[in-house]
Order: structure tokens, then C-alpha cells, then sequence
């Protein structure tokens, strides 16, 4: 059974060694001792959001300070092919259960994408206000699936600007219904070199328009399919990023 995760001050995490006694404090500290109710004998994890984590066991936890003693730290590799998903912005939260659900599955990074034909706007400061919205879905999903690195959540994009940054990465896979190759085809063993970036673009209810289309694909973007059936806006990112996990072998 895994044990129960927290993030730490990273500054602080990084020195930290076994053996030694590790003081989480702040809010953190205060949830798991007033609402969990840590008590000295239980073990925990403490990452720093960057790929080390710690396991200790409690000896104190009282207030806004819990401490552990460290029973062994461990440094998480980067991943060798960085996962990333291009959200569109959708109604009724469909973006955000998207977010959380790609987190969960191991996701490096997501960025928001007012599409075309996006419901939803961010507008001037609510685009600011929509990104910590989105940083705080990833981090609840982060410390549920006791994952020791948090994904990255970039500014939102508007359609000339995605495909600008498509553009820089290996590969960037456009999940369209009409599209006639698998993402195992552009994936697979039988791919010429392994990518280091591979970003999937979701597009929203309406789905992608026949213009954002040409210009991601101009952009070196290829459209690429699941299968034979249409997926929500909500669960196509997390299915595509299943498939990829296991034929990148990250599963």
C-alpha cells in the first residue's frame, strides 16, 4: 500500500538525507496534522514537486509542523519522452476533468488552448486566473496518485501561438475523427527515431476547425485517431496518453 503524499519546500528537500530529521511545515503540514491527524508511528511521503521524494516516518505532528525521520530519499529520473497535452477550453468543466485525469497518468505538462470553437473564454485576467485553476487540479491529482513530480501548466495559447510552439517539438499528434493513421503508426516500434516531446492536441465539444486543422499541420503536426470511436473532450487526451505511456514503455 502506498503511503500518503505531501509537498515540501523544495529548497528544503534538497539537502535532506537518511537519517535525518525532516520538518514539514505550513499548510501542508497543518492538513495532515488537524485533518488527517498524522501520529507519530505513521509513515508518509514528501516530494518537492521536481522528482524527489522522501520517506519517513512520523515522530511529531502537532499544529502547523509535522517531522519525520527520513528513512530513504529518492531521486525520480525524468522521463526519456516528454509528455504533453494540449487542452482546448470546454464547458461544464469537461478541460479541467481532462487535467485531472492526465495527471494521474503521468502527463509532463499541459497547456490551455482557446480554440475556434471553444464555449469558454478566458478573457484578459481570467486567463491568469484559469491557469492557477488549472495548476491547483494538477496538484490535488498529483498528491491523490502520489506522484513525486507535478506537471507543468503553461500560459494559455490561442490558435496562431500553438501552432507556433507544435512547431518546436518532435511530435505533435492532432486527435481528429476523420484522421486515417493510428498514433500507434506514428508511435510505435516502427518509428525511425524516438521522440523526445510528443504533445497531443484535443480539441473542444465542436472539435477542431477544418482551419486550425491546415495550420497545425503546416506546423508539422500530424492528425492521428484512437480508434473507431469519438471521444469526449474530457477523456480523449487521458486515452491517447494511456496508449502512449505503454508503447513508450513508461508502463
Amino acid at each position: 500500500m502506498s503511503n500518503a503524499l505531501y509537498f515540501g519546500d523544495p529548497e528544503a528537500l534538497a539537502a535532506v538525507l537518511p537519517g535525518a530529521s525532516f520538518t514539514l511545515t505550513g499548510a501542508e503540514a497543518r492538513h495532515a496534522a488537524t485533518v488527517k491527524r498524522l501520529a507519530a508511528g505513521e509513515t508518509i511521503d514528501v516530494a518537492d514537486g521536481r522528482g524527489r521524494r522522501i520517506v519517513g516516518v512520523v515522530t511529531a505532528s502537532a499544529g502547523q509542523e509535522v517531522t519525520l525521520e527520513v528513512r530513504t530519499v529518492i531521486d525520480e529520473p525524468a522521463p526519456a519522452c516528454r509528455l504533453i497535452l494540449v487542452q482546448a477550453l470546454a464547458k461544464g468543466d469537461r478541460d479541467e476533468l481532462a487535467v485531472e485525469a492526465a495527471t494521474e497518468l503521468g502527463v509532463d505538462a499541459v497547456i490551455p488552448w482557446q480554440a475556434d470553437r471553444s464555449i469558454v473564454r478566458w478573457r484578459a485576467d481570467k486567463a491568469l486566473k484559469g491557469q492557477r485553476k488549472w495548476e491547483s487540479t494538477v496538484w490535488g491529482a498529483a498528491k491523490q496518485s502520489r506522484r513525486a513530480t507535478l506537471p507543468e501548466v503553461l500560459p494559455l495559447h490561442d490558435s496562431g501561438s500553438l501552432a507556433a510552439w507544435l512547431a518546436g517539438v518532435d511530435l505533435a499528434l492532432i486527435l481528429h475523427e476523420d484522421a486515417e493513421t493510428g498514433v500507434g503508426a506514428l508511435v510505435g516500434p516502427q518509428a525511425d527515431t524516438p521522440p523526445t516531446s510528443i504533445a497531443v492536441v484535443v480539441g473542444p465539444e465542436g472539435g477542431i476547425s477544418g482551419q486550425e486543422l491546415e495550420l497545425f499541420v503546416s506546423n508539422g503536426a500530424h492528425p492521428a485517431r484512437l480508434g473507431g470511436q469519438v471521444l469526449r473532450s474530457s477523456t480523449a487526451g487521458p486515452a491517447a496518453l494511456a496508449v502512449l505511456s505503454q508503447l513508450l514503455g513508461r508502463w
